[in-house]
């Protein structure tokens, strides 16, 4: 089926302002049913999780249902889908958990790839045990990370691996897979980062083989609120610091406080919405949200090619984003213009795309960036080929190309 960005477009809002969004990466525009879902849950009668009075079993209801949706999109058991304020938030509070059981001399390797969510806490764990911190670098011309860059630094003292599912700086997608089975041939653990691959690809927990992954669904539609999936057998062998009434279930005894039943049941949604992408799909939710996803990612490729052939033909533009497999996502500078200088001149012709390091602060410098960055347009399942227009209009204009 061809997809009809016509009929997405027309559940977001905020597209009747005008401006054409390319800052999906930092996070989408909200669809009406996501909106729907959030205001309708803060004036239902809530209460705390239970199943004695309506509201009780309502909020049991909405943390249920949300780790069910998760579960659908990302291949992985509900059981081990666990909720936090941000996928930062959870990264170090598990970076903690998971230090107590290294001691010094253990090793964790790191990529220049990621966003700092993924280094900084594994680096400050690691530090506070005197375990060794090793970095794996990637290929700054060709935007690859190859599995030999992590997988040759792998020794029996490897404790943890963390990588990305993709770079939200430049799209490069690293080979998961083949990084997971070598991990686990010296008996460590892989987290992955996928906050930016969750939005553009489907996801199969156990399929990658990956021990972790971290989304966050105000990159794929949803609200602010962070998420972490692995195996509840996984989950298990985890200490977490927690008040002393406080439940030391699973997932929960990872979820401090109470959680924002309004945020998750907007998660709900977003799936429900990522799901129907392609509204020819039948089965389950699981099932349509691989078909959603199938449709979306070739939309997502053709107006990526064509956005990327029109960057690539003007002179003045130089693209950092070149891996053989990346989501729709460029980065770009302009020269003889800072970054910001461009992010503005396309403010002033309704295009919005952010510049800046975007806390990939690490691949940026090793990109010869620096702290400066550059300009990041990405897609998402409501941009469409006037989008694309305007972008390269702008720039064009912007450049005198």
């Amino acid at each position: 089926m061809s997809y009809d960005v016509t009929a997405v477009r027309a559940l977001f809002p905020a597209l009747d302002e005008g401006a054409a969004h390319f800052d999906g990466p930092g996070g989408s525009q909200t669809p009406t049913p996501v909106a729907e879902a959030v205001h309708d849950t803060l004036v239902s009668a809530i209460s705390n999780r239970g199943d004695v009075t309506a509201s009780e079993r309502r909020a049991e209801a909405v943390v249920t249902d949300a780790r069910a949706a998760v579960a659908d999109l990302l291949g992985a058991d509900p059981r081990g889908v666990a909720f936090g304020r941000s996928a930062t938030a959870l990264t170090y509070d598990l970076s903690r958990a998971l230090a107590r059981t290294w001691k010094p001399g253990d090793e964790v390797i790191v990529t220049r790839l990621d966003h700092d969510s993924n280094i900084r806490p594994w680096v400050q764990a690691a530090e506070a045990v005197g375990a060794v911190v090793k970095w794996a670098d990637f290929e700054p011309d060709t935007g690859e990370l190859h599995s030999a860059a992590v997988t040759s630094l792998l020794t029996d003292r490897t404790r943890l691996v963390a990588t990305s599912g993709a770079s939200n700086l430049i799209g490069t997608k690293p080979p998961v897979c083949k990084i997971a089975r070598a991990v686990h041939e010296v008996g460590a653990l892989h987290w992955v980062d996928g906050v930016h691959a969750t939005a553009h690809a489907s996801v199969d927990l156990e399929g990658l083989g990956v021990d972790f992954w971290t989304c966050s669904p105000y990159k794929f539609l949803g609200p602010h609120v962070g998420v972490v999936a692995a195996a509840p057998e996984l989950l298990e062998t985890l200490q977490m610091d927690k008040l002393l009434p406080s439940t030391n279930d699973v997932p929960e005894r990872f979820e401090l406080g109470t959680l924002p039943y309004e945020l998750l049941a907007g998660t709900t949604a977003a799936v429900e919405v990522l799901a129907g992408l392609d509204p020819s799909a039948t089965g389950s939710r699981r099932e349509r949200v691989l078909a959603s996803f199938e449709v979306l990612d070739a939309h997502e490729h053709v107006l990526r090619t064509r956005l990327e052939e029109g960057l690539r033909g003007m002179p003045s533009v130089r693209l950092f984003s070149n891996a053989r497999k990346r989501t729709p996502t460029l980065l770009f500078t302009v020269e003889g213009l800072t970054a910001q200088e461009v992010r503005r001149g396309l403010a002033e012709r309704g295009v919005n795309a952010p510049a800046g390091h975007f806390y990939a602060i690490e691949a940026s410098r090793h990109l010869g960036l620096g702290d400066e960055g550059g300009v990041r347009v990405g897609l998402a399942p409501y941009t469409d080929d006037s989008d694309v227009d305007r972008l390269l209009a702008a720039v064009a204009e912007i450049t005198g190309s």
